[in-house]
């Protein structure tokens, strides 16, 4: 902080404005000088006095917080020699504070464990802690507050403890967990059923259960465990207790899923779980969904446990399929979440059986999957006293996605066919109500996609019925079955003798409001299925295409609508397709044009997103096949077009958003026709330039990449595209040398690399040989480093490239060139490369990145092993042995094998596991 430490008044000033201040903006100021504070190194001092003092609960809790947050992040702040006078000082705060407030406690307890962790001069910590409170009543609370957090942070994300000090810690805690257990008991004992304290102590034994290191024999036999189903089995227990008893429950179950390695627990909890159903019943009678849905959470994690076990032998020992009796009566809840729940026990049930494949085994499960899919159909019905279409965004719509997804996954072990057969034979045959209806065409969407459409009578007979459906139905059914007949486009596909009454029936709902975006999806779905067939309808689609906004569309129905006219466009002769495109473009460009004619007449600009999307998704899927020699058919309209994307791209030059859309359409244009859009390089490309030096969008640099993509093998454009290259990459450049440039602009050096990584595919010799070169790997160097998905997948893609292009010999005239200029750029660049690698895999990337940067050490080690080998040794020795709280990080072995593993590695996947292995060590 500037000027110093602030004193505690105008520290305590700030904390009443940022609790009690009526006004935000001072809110808001009391927030940034406090966030200051908290950065500063004063923090540690300023909390501690404030815990001191105990003036109030905001300052307390402020001071708290702030401590835990500065030794969860900051702990290197610390020399080492204050470290047990910070401990002690903590003690001694939460002893002091315990009556104040819980999240005091909670807070000061997360302190305490985060030190204890880090500090490795603390040993044995749990034990300390059990010898100073353990017969001190009034700290009791404190200490099962401290006993529950500790397990819980030793896989926190914030602490980078290292594998190392993590497995010390897992042991020590392992070691003294029968103490804990026994503390937990013995609390238990003294404080009699005492709710908070049972809550307490359910919390922590199911922390510690979480942290996998209890002794499963001993916790068999152990008291804690009758206490638990006691409470569950209990009428009058209460929702948080119960929440609390349920969670340690599920908790230990988890715990429990090798069930072949704690044969004496998981015979308990089964069970102890087994007991529970007259609870559940209880509970379902009283209406109490909390409790219902806590016990279905048991059942679940219960069939979770043992899914193995009764898959290899159901109905025997712990594989007893009362356990799925138990989801079965969970299903049959009138409440669709309680049954949500067990979803995904469902999947993996399914996953399971699938890959199995035994029809014996399959025939144990059927009827239990039979019962589910009869509880679905029944949970996805409407209310009777519903009106309108069905809404698929709120909570119930989510859950009948579920539903949907669910029933496709399972529904092998029924029979799709079979199961479509029932579900339409209820509706034959009986006069259900029109909920009823809704539900099960609703289900027969979700599964006619796995009904073989091959001379299959049920299927043709539903598609005949359905489009007989007189208008008087309820709306919801007809939009129901709407979408059934967009899923059976390979029925009408194999049927054209349904196309036109498919047709005629779709038409009809595109003309009412409530259906009309249901019907387009339709339609786009039967255009995409039956292209060949649709080509004698085109004209109604562009009829429908020219007419698009009268009819009440969602902009994805309306785009999706498109889509399937231009996949239909695109099997049209090719003599009619050019004049097909101007006609099916013309609406939007006609709406373009007026917007710029209007803002050039009223300087109004209004948005042109909406016709940019839609001549985009035209280019996208006008694909149609042209043989060799052959001008592309799109060529003449896109030259047409150009003028009209041009003025629009200059007239909304400053607005991202529209500038980004500008660009996706002009990717699909030159990706439509290729190499025939080459009238529009010389002046697309001096426009992005002029445009990209004011407002340096990213778009262009991807736009950039799309165009060295289709010319950058033609030798008279490589020298343009290069200097386009040079021309993108110095208002970019400035851009990143920004403070914190590359992490405020991920978007930016995402479509930069993507953009070079396009030139080292296409001609790579180009770009190596220019003097642009040297800053772009210095870029990427120093990107390697950045946290962000898309940002560091495309660096690290182009470093892997760059390098692979001197190491695959293609066999092409220029290989010994690019040999020899990716050896000079390795001389200059290898060894930060390589140290800038290894640091960003041990501090800064998150572990999904790493197959990406092994991928860039492989490549370089095959290119050069015995440099390699060397500037590896080197990068490993610049690595901080120890934490900033004393524990060793790294042993000098650990450092040897690994250098070992890479560099006598044969391929790149023992060096991504050997990469794997080791950041472990610092996270």
């Amino acid at each position: 902080m500037e000027g110093g430490k602030p004193n505690l008044a105008l520290v305590y000033q700030a904390v009443q404005a940022l609790y009690n201040d009526p006004d935000p903006a001072g809110k808001e100021r009391a927030s940034v000088w406090l966030g200051e504070l908290q950065r500063s190194m004063y923090a540690w001092e300023i909390s501690d006095q404030l815990l001191q003092l105990r003036q109030d609960v905001e300052s307390c809790y402020f001071a708290a917080q702030t401590m835990k947050m500065k030794i969860q992040m900051c702990f290197y702040e610390l020399p080492p020699e204050t470290h047990n006078a910070l401990r002690d000082s903590l003690l001694t705060h939460i002893q002091n504070l315990k009556d104040l407030s819980p999240i005091i406690v909670t807070q000061l307890a997360l302190a305490i464990a985060d030190l204890a962790l880090q500090m490795a001069s603390w040993k044995g910590c749990v034990h300390t802690l059990l010898e100073k409170y353990n017969n001190d009543v009034s700290s009791m609370p404190f200490l099962i507050e401290i006993l529950t957090v500790l397990p819980e942070e030793v896989h926190s994300r914030s602490l980078r403890i290292g594998a190392n000090r993590r497995t010390e810690i897992i042991e020590d805690l392992a070691y003294y967990s029968s103490t804990v257990v026994t503390l937990l008991t013995s609390c238990v004992e003294k404080t009699g059923h005492d709710e908070k304290m049972l809550i307490k102590v359910f919390r922590c034994l199911g922390s510690w259960f979480n942290l996998g290191v209890l002794d499963s024999n001993f916790m068999a036999g152990n008291q804690l465990l009758m206490v638990l189903f006691q409470v569950l089995q209990r009428d009058e227990t209460t929702t948080n207790l119960h929440e609390a008893a349920s969670d340690c429950v599920c908790s230990a179950l988890y715990a429990t899923e090798n069930v072949d390695n704690n044969m004496a627990l998981a015979l308990q909890l089964f069970q102890g779980v087994l007991t529970l159903e007259t609870a559940y019943h209880m509970a379902t009678a009283r209406e109490d969904l909390d409790k219902v849905l806590n016990y279905c959470r048991i059942f679940t994690e219960l069939c979770e446990t043992f899914l193995e076990t009764m898959v290899r032998s159901p109905g025997q020992g712990m594989g007893d399929l009362r356990t799925l009796e138990l989801l079965l009566i969970c299903a049959g809840n009138p409440q669709y979440e309680v049954v949500e729940i067990s979803f995904n026990f469902w999947y993996r049930l399914g996953e399971h059986l699938y890959k199995i494949n035994d029809p014996a085994l399959h025939s144990v499960f059927r009827p239990y999957i039979q019962r589910l899919l009869h509880c679905l159909a029944r949970h996805c019905q409407l209310d009777p006293d519903h009106e309108g279409i069905p809404e698929d965004t709120d909570d119930f719509g989510e859950f009948r996605v579920r539903v949907s997804d669910l029933v496709k996954d399972v529904i092998f072990l029924v029979g799709s066919m079979e199961c479509f057969s029932q579900l339409y034979s209820t509706l034959k045959d009986g006069n259900p109500p029109w909920e009823v209806t809704e539900a099960v065409l609703f289900i027969m969407a979700s599964i006619s996609k796995s009904v073989d459409p091959d001379n299959n009578p049920t299927l043709s007979e539903v598609l005949q019925q359905v489009v007989l459906l007189p208008e008087g139905v309820h709306m919801a059914v007809r939009y129901t079955s709407i979408e059934l007949v967009g899923e059976m486009s390979e029925v009408v596909d194999r049927n054209p003798r349904f196309l036109d009454p498919v047709l005629s029936y779709l038409m009809k709902g595109l003309r009412e409001k409530p259906l009309a975006s249901a019907a387009a999806k339709a339609i786009h779905n039967i255009c995409s299925v039956c292209r060949d067939h649709m080509a004698q309808h085109f004209q109604g689609l562009l009829d429908i295409a020219r007419s698009l906004d009268s009819f009440a569309l969602s902009t994805e129905a309306a785009v999706g609508l498109l889509k399937g006219t231009a996949l239909v466009l695109a099997r049209l002769p090719l003599e009619k397709i050019s004049e097909c495109l101007s006609d099916l473009c013309a609406v939007q460009v006609i709406a373009l044009k007026k917007l710029l004619t209007e803002q050039s007449t009223n300087g109004k600009s209004a948005d042109p997103t909406v016709w940019l999307d839609r001549l985009a998704v035209i280019f996208r899927h006008t694909n149609p096949i042209v043989e060799n020699g052959q001008t592309h058919p799109c060529q003449k309209v896109i030259q047409e077009i150009w003028p009209v994307l041009s003025e629009t791209l200059n007239a909304h030059q400053a607005d991202n958003r529209i500038v980004e859309r500008c660009c996706r359409c002009l990717r699909f244009a030159v990706r439509c026709v290729g190499k025939g859009s080459a009238s529009l390089l010389q002046p697309l490309v001096t426009q992005m330039v002029s445009v990209y030096q004011v407002f340096p969008h990213s778009c262009f640099l991807y736009l950039g990449s799309i165009l060295v993509d289709e010319y950058g093998m033609e030798e008279g454009c490589r020298q343009g595209l290069l200097d386009m290259l040079q021309a993108l990459c110095m208002p970019t450049f400035q851009l990143l040398e920004q403070p914190n440039g590359l992490r405020n602009h991920p978007d930016t050096v995402d479509d930069l690399f993507r953009l070079a990584t396009r030139f080292v595919q296409r001609s790579p010799v180009t770009l190596l040989s220019s003097s642009i070169i040297v800053h772009i790997i210095q870029c990427a160097v120093a990107a390697t480093s950045l946290d962000h998905r898309d940002a560091n997948c495309s660096v690290m893609k182009f470093v892997r490239d760059l390098i692979h292009t001197g190491v695959a010999n293609d066999h092409e005239e220029d290989f010994e060139v690019r040999k020899r200029l990716i050896g000079q750029a390795m001389e200059q660049h290898g060894q930060q490369l390589i140290s800038q690698l290894l640091h960003s895999c041990c501090f800064c990337l998150p572990p999904y990145t790493l197959p990406d940067v092994a991928e860039v050490l492989w490549e370089v080690m095959v290119f050069d092993r015995p440099t390699f080998c060397r500037w590896l040794e080197n990068a490993l020795k610049a690595l901080p042995k120890e934490t900033s709280g004393g524990a060793v990080t790294v042993t000098h072995k650990q450092l040897t094998d690994f250098h070992r593993q890479v560099t006598s590695a044969e391929e790149c996947k023992q060096v991504c596991w050997a990469v794997r292995e080791f950041t472990r060590l610092f996270r």
